[in-house]
């Protein structure tokens, strides 16, 4: 499997969120984001798992938002406030209430520490791809030549210190939020120890 054989959806939706991404987000969280998608992609398809493309690249657009300045919430953990972006944003994008919803729940549940299959096909496919991006967790389900050459084209830059910084500052603040428990179980030695950055920076 090569980068170029992963589908990223042409909608307009799809097209506006990375704009959103761009707009707020910095370069490291942006690639982050992109990674996210490609990562989940590329293990659904590895798998035959089908999922709804377009909703996923939404959700993986998003789903860090409530991290930036522009949209952190002091009452409520980042993940639903992203949640609330996701939703807001389908509805500027003309997305039925359902779909909106749909797009909270996936980014809500990327924070899980696991999101059965069953349940939710996106939400799976997104908590499984972020902690591959940010911990290195279960990276080798994943062929080597495809990690290298997504690192290439979207690199890693300073997503570990970053992240590092964000997840224990929100951890700190809200320390009841699914941020505060992973600073306390070492999220930082885990980031500290992703194996992708020693396949790219």
């Amino acid at each position: 499997m090569r980068l170029d054989d992963l589908v990223i959806p042409d909608t307009a939706a799809c097209r506006t969120s990375l704009e959103v991404a761009t707009a707020f987000q910095t370069p490291s969280l942006l690639n982050h984001s992109i990674r996210a998608y490609l990562w989940a992609a590329a293990y659904a398809a590895e798998r035959g798992i089908g999922f709804d493309a377009e909703l996923l690249y939404v959700s993986a657009m998003l789903h860090d938002l409530g991290l930036s300045r522009d949209f952190d919430n002091h009452s409520v953990p980042f993940e639903e406030a992203g949640g609330h972006v996701a939703w807001v944003f389908g509805a500027g994008a003309g997305w039925p209430v359902e779909r909106r919803v749909r797009a909270a729940e996936v980014i809500v549940r990327h924070m899980w520490a696991e999101v059965p299959l069953e349940l939710d096909v996106e939400g799976h496919l997104l908590e499984l791809s972020t902690g591959m991006d940010i911990s290195g967790r279960r990276t080798e389900d994943l062929p080597e030549p495809l990690r290298t050459e997504v690192l290439a084209r979207h690199p890693r830059l300073e997503i570990a210190k970053e992240f590092t910084a964000c997840i224990t500052e929100q951890g700190e603040r809200k320390p009841s939020s699914l941020a505060g428990q992973f600073v306390g179980s070492g999220i930082a030695d885990r980031i500290a120890a992703n194996p992708l950055d020693r396949l790219g920076t």
